[in-house]
């Protein structure tokens, strides 16, 4: 079972956009032991808005990394005490009761549960279910921690590879797997995710498509075309109608 309260490692660069409707959220829905903050130099208010938490809560651990999303989830592990432990993405709200909701899933042969993310935008039902069941196989293939609770012995002596600035979520998956563990991915809790405004552009959707073929390997990406294809059409679908 998991113990009493959790860690949670929050990534965050410029962050001030959601930073403070997220971590509100961490703080309603999950019992922290410790706020891991790993920041990439953040030149916006994302520090000021943390500082402020932690003159509530006092409970918050702020970690400087300059690299990417590998290096910085690295730090975030490598500082982790709890058995389990959360990560969180800076842009995203989580549910109401998000761990309680979690806890249902925890088995003495798993070692991850995975809450699915909504997009902000998605607002009609139908969408809604295709989504969510492309979503949940994206995960299947690669992984995801935009709200991801891991037991913290599985991972523990894992070193991600310093250039997987991508991808390094289907890293993190398969190490899991690897030993042993299962990797639960269920539609409840979920977290809702508020991406930023450049990724309905042209320029952003093209971007995130190149650094999944420059990072990610020709078998990855081949399983992916796909759901992948959907999520480009969402995109096009909403600078039409920006």
């Amino acid at each position: 079972m998991v113990g009493d309260s959790v860690d949670v490692v929050l990534l965050t660069k410029d962050s001030e956009r959601v930073l403070r409707r997220c971590v509100e959220s961490i703080y309603r829905n999950v019992p922290v032991a410790q706020l891991i903050v790993v920041d990439g130099y953040s030149k916006d208010k994302t520090l000021q808005i943390i500082a402020e938490f932690d003159a509530k809560y006092h409970n918050v651990k702020v970690l400087m990394d300059c690299g990417n999303r590998a290096t910085a989830r690295q730090k975030g592990i490598e500082n982790v005490t709890a058995e389990w432990f959360l990560f969180v993405d800076s842009d995203v709200v989580l549910c109401r009761d998000w761990y309680k909701k979690a806890q249902q899933f925890i088995q003495p042969d798993v070692g991850a549960v995975w809450g699915i993310e909504v997009w902000s935008t998605i607002t009609n039902p139908k969408t809604l279910r295709l989504f969510l069941k492309t979503t949940r196989k994206i995960f299947e293939v690669r992984g995801g921690t935009h709200d991801t609770l891991i037991r913290t012995s599985t991972i523990k002596d894992i070193k991600i590879p310093p250039d997987l600035h991508v991808f390094e979520d289907s890293y993190i998956k398969d190490w899991i797997a690897q030993k042993g563990f299962k990797v639960v991915a269920c539609y409840s809790p979920f977290c809702i995710h508020y991406r930023p405004e450049r990724v309905w552009t042209l320029r952003g959707s093209l971007g995130l498509i190149s650094e999944a073929f420059e990072y990610g390997s020709p078998r990855l990406i081949s399983r992916l075309l796909l759901a992948y294809g959907f999520y480009t059409v969402y995109s096009v679908y909403q600078m039409i109608n920006a």
